[in-house]
């Protein structure tokens, strides 16, 4: 038997007009879906530029709930007449909190749950605390039409425990939305490194990752000063044991997509035994800071 399943990842540049942002997102989900995929990713926060460059108090009427965004009511119609799942990225309001939020939507259409990003990160130009508290969910995994999924949100992606639960939840697939560029203050180039954290999660847990982040360099204004990041984009998707089968360029809006066979996946993981021979009664150490 097998059970196939088409992913795909995308990336694309974001300026301050929201309307044209979903546009082009929508561009990028109807042509992935055309090509056969089912499970289509978009990048963190898609609706505006990264404005977590900087502290503004302004900033905060970006959020909305997930009933009034913008973004979220439009995918639904769209995840519904291509009939693909599509993980929405948004900046979340809830009552006086406000997250960094992925809501679900299967190919009906409809809206399987929202998970609140659960490590948020803070140093220039990631200073997402001033903006995000850190989400109340706990790690979510969901049985789309096509697959069951977990999805991680960008800083979540470099924690092996969040790609561990996620799998024990019985994911099939990961997912991490991201947006992740410049590195001023430690002065390096994190894209490697950003992938490899991945491929890890990919080889320790049997399981495909797909990754999504931006390109382009997005200033963002606060009082008069600016702050500008380069995004190096290297969207991917991984096979089952972390090696990378699809990677996007630094600097170009693309699509990528790859097929799985969940079936086999699944028989891979039990030949490898490594769910088998945990010990999470020696895991003690994990729920606490060492």
């Amino acid at each position: 038997m097998m059970r196939n399943v088409t992913v795909a990842t995308t990336q694309m540049a974001c300026g301050w007009d929201i309307q044209q942002n979903i546009t082009t997102a929508t561009e990028l989900v109807t042509k992935a879906a055309k090509a056969g995929a089912n499970i289509i990713l978009l990048q963190e926060l898609f609706e505006t530029p990264y404005f977590c460059q900087v502290h503004d108090f302004d900033y905060f009427s970006l959020a909305t709930s997930v009933e009034d965004n913008a973004a979220i009511n439009h995918f639904k119609k769209l995840a519904k007449e291509l009939q693909v799942v599509l993980p929405i990225s948004f900046y979340e309001k809830s009552g006086n909190t406000f997250f960094n939020s992925v809501t679900v939507i299967d190919a009906d259409g409809e809206i399987l749950g929202t998970y609140r990003k659960t490590h948020i990160p803070d140093g220039i130009p990631y200073a997402e605390k001033f903006y995000f508290t850190p989400g109340d969910t706990g790690f979510k995994v969901w049985q789309t039409k096509y697959a069951k999924i977990g999805v991680g949100i960008c800083w979540d992606q470099w924690f092996p425990e969040c790609a561990r639960s996620m799998a024990l939840m019985g994911a099939e697939i990961l997912f991490y939305p991201t947006a992740i560029g410049d590195e001023p203050i430690l002065d390096i180039d994190s894209k490697g490194h950003w992938q490899r954290c991945m491929q890890g999660h990919a080889a320790a847990n049997l399981m495909p990752v797909v990754a999504a982040n931006r390109i382009g360099t997005e200033t963002i204004s606060q009082n008069g000063s600016d702050s500008t990041m380069q995004f190096y984009g290297g969207s991917f998707i991984t096979d089952g044991r972390g090696e990378i089968i699809q990677e996007a360029s630094k600097d170009k809006g693309e699509i990528l997509s790859t097929t799985f066979d969940l079936d086999q996946l699944a028989i891979e993981r039990q030949q490898w035994g490594v769910f088998r021979d945990r010990r999470p009664s020696m895991y003690g150490t994990l729920l606490t800071h060492g």
